[in-house]
């Protein structure tokens, strides 16, 4: 394949892994380097480069989801609480997660230099996060990597900053955990017709 096909070949396979081992194909270092190689290519607006990543592997990735637990105990009760805990116990039993963060101080600081764009900064920020965690998503998953995306922010940012000292201006947007897949490829979700999705006017075909 060459050309954009590579891209899409990547982006058609990614799917949502439930069933994660903790396992990883590739060396921890080349997790890095990816993750990496995302933060400085990824585009943002005015380059604002408001995302920022903290990734937790193997003991580091259990505390994560320790914190999870004991924070859905105490909110929901034992009771309620078994029927989330096999999910979260999954989520455990991966190799690691990616922590998304936005850099609050960064998008306050843009909105006093651009005062004209103001009202869209936070939007913009969102936009870039959504964009490292496909790309991030998806290139672990070109590794080998099963990965699915959560959502646990708020209710765990307090207790996740004190014990990884994340810093206060942070702001948790996703967690995407990621590892061994087992069992078989996930099928694709059902679409919507094109025709209801995109419109291209001026096409030489017309």
């Amino acid at each position: 394949m060459s050309g954009s096909s590579t891209l899409l070949a990547a982006l058609a396979s990614r799917r949502s892994y439930y069933a994660l081992r903790r396992e990883s194909p590739i060396p921890d270092s080349k997790i890095r380097s990816i993750l990496s190689e995302i933060l400085l290519t990824t585009p943002s607006a005015f380059n604002s480069q408001t995302t920022r990543i903290l990734v937790l592997l193997k003991q580091e990735h259990d505390k994560l989801w320790d914190i999870t637990r004991d924070t859905l105990l105490a909110r929901i009760g034992a009771e309620r609480y078994e029927k989330t805990a096999p999910r979260i116990e999954g989520f455990r039993a991966a190799y690691g997660t990616v922590l998304f963060y936005e850099d609050q101080t960064v998008v306050a600081e843009h909105k006093a230099k651009f005062a004209s764009y103001a009202e869209h900064f936070e939007a913009w920020s969102e936009q870039t996060s959504g964009m490292h965690q496909l790309s991030a998503w998806t290139a672990l998953e070109t590794e080998g990597f099963g990965a699915n995306l959560q959502h646990y922010n708020p209710i765990i940012d307090d207790k996740v900053a004190t014990t990884f000292q994340v810093p206060a201006h942070w702001k948790l947007r996703a967690q995407l955990v990621f590892g061994a897949p087992q069992g078989g490829v996930p099928p694709p979700k059902e679409k919507k017709p094109l025709d209801e999705l995109i419109r291209v006017l001026g096409d030489d075909s017309d």
